[in-house]
């Protein structure tokens, strides 16, 4: 083997290990990304769970807007859901009722970037019981 050669694999080694080292400060900063995600996500599926079973509750659309909102804190608290406040929840008369959740979430993501998190969510509670 030449010179030349042993010259050029050499510095084709190097590349790679500079390029593994690329990918994984990539896939490092999408773990990042997910870890600090994850939680609010997690939160808005528990929402949206509490919601639907809610919506399921026997007799829920003839219940008065008080007892509606009594019950969705009460599960929201099993379900440790802290970003929701009562002003985040609108209940509407409609055959029965519609329930809608409008909220967002700012949590710091590095330094000083923040990222929003807006969700919107309705069910209808009907009579039949029956979830959006």
């Amino acid at each position: 083997m030449t010179h030349a050669a042993r010259h050029h694999r050499a510095h084709q080694a190097g590349m790679t290990l500079i390029g593994f080292v690329f990918v994984l400060a990539i896939a490092g900063f999408f773990a990042f990304l997910i870890m600090r995600l994850f939680p609010v996500y997690s939160e808005y599926y528990s929402v949206v769970s509490d919601m639907k079973g809610l919506a399921n509750e026997p007799g829920v659309a003839t219940m008065p807007p008080e007892r509606i909102r009594d019950l969705l804190n009460r599960r929201f608290y099993i379900s440790y859901v802290e970003s929701v406040k009562p002003e985040h929840i609108k209940i509407t008369r409609n055959n029965g009722y519609n329930l809608t959740i409008k909220y967002e979430v700012r949590r710091p993501l590095v330094y000083n970037l923040d990222f929003v998190a807006m969700f919107d969510k309705t069910v209808e509670l009907s009579r039949q019981g029956s979830v959006d």
